[in-house]
């Protein structure tokens, strides 16, 4: 039994006449008549009493009336489901993250729900590898990532600098002025991640440190936000560093940020996407991504926008804005 042939059936049946269900069904009265006698031939059973002037339902048709409505429902139902699925998937943006976006993310929010009312925006946390390997997949639109990439199958496009900071205890000498110069920091440990968790973050400091003329001493590591900086701030002496976005978001009272004199280490932060035209929600985001670029202020480090206009963001994006997605 197939379901054109169900409904094949509930158009005879309720219309009692097979030129008005083959009307109906925007089909030939003899592939209605054809598939009809089929299932009759399935069941075994007449569904119908024919006559040269009338169509009628045999007690067999009227039992199978109420399943073959039933059944109609029921892929009517579920073929509503799934239309429902793929709408909400596709205004759905799925984009992994990486720590120490701060108030840069809840820009780019903003600009996308100016943009973009009606898209949802799912968030997504894991390691960079998982990240990349996820967009690669198409479980993610684009994932934000720091430092380059070489992975192959993506497509790397530059978004802007994030200048890192000095977190100090309050109380120490070095917090006293308004910012802090690299190789004063020479005596003190440094409390970083381990390399093998954010090997582009590490390998920045390492590098500026040694640009400062020393490498630094390095104390336990980097665990969670409240368990590093409550022992800066309460133990012996030591430092970490922050992205200035994300200092300026974070609670920690005992803690001094301060900027470092020039040269501050800092890292590129980029959104990895797959190659190719962006889909209207991806287009959207980038667009967004553009608008925080133009509105950084001049002495903040700045990415070239080309890989985001190489992306055909222009064209796609003003068809985003017109159908508001």
């Amino acid at each position: 039994m197939e379901l054109r042939q169900v409904r094949y059936f509930v158009a005879v049946a309720e219309e009692l006449h097979f030129g008005r269900a083959a009307a109906r069904l925007h089909i030939v009265q003899p592939t209605v008549s054809q598939q009809i006698r089929r299932l009759e031939r399935e069941f075994g059973l007449e569904l119908f009493d024919r006559t040269t002037r009338t169509v009628t339902l045999t007690a067999a048709g009227q039992t199978f009336l109420t399943h073959a409505q039933a059944l109609l429902r029921a892929e009517r139902a579920a073929t509503e489901a799934m239309a429902a699925l793929q709408a909400e998937q596709e205004s759905t943006l799925r984009v992994g993250t990486t720590v120490g976006l701060g108030l840069r993310l809840d820009a780019l929010l903003t600009a996308l729900t100016e943009r973009a009312p009606q898209l949802m925006v799912e968030l997504v946390s894991a390691d960079r590898a998982t990240r990349l390997q996820q967009v690669r997949d198409g479980e993610l639109d684009a994932a934000f990532i720091r430092g380059p990439d070489h992975s192959p199958g993506l497509e790397l496009l530059p978004l802007w600098t994030d200048v890192l900071v000095a977190a100090l205890p309050a109380g120490h000498p070095l917090a006293a002025g308004p910012c802090v110069a690299l190789a004063d920091l020479a005596g003190l440990p440094l409390r970083i991640a381990p390399r093998d968790v954010h090997p582009q973050l590490v390998d920045a400091v390492v590098h500026a440190c040694r640009a400062a003329g020393f490498d630094p001493v390095m104390g336990a590591a980097f665990t969670t936000d409240q368990d590093t900086l409550a022992a800066i701030a309460a133990g012996r002496p030591s430092w970490t560093v922050y992205f200035a976005s994300q200092a300026a978001i974070q609670p920690a009272p005992r803690i001094a940020f301060r900027p470092f004199t020039d040269p501050a280490p800092a890292l590129q932060t980029n959104l990895v996407v797959r190659p190719g035209p962006p889909s209207r929600r991806l287009a959207a985001f980038l667009d967004a991504c553009n608008s925080l670029e133009r509105a950084e202020s001049p002495g903040v480090g700045r990415a070239p926008r080309q890989g985001l206009l190489r992306k055909g963001i222009s064209g796609v994006t003003d068809q985003v804005l017109n159908e508001r997605l």
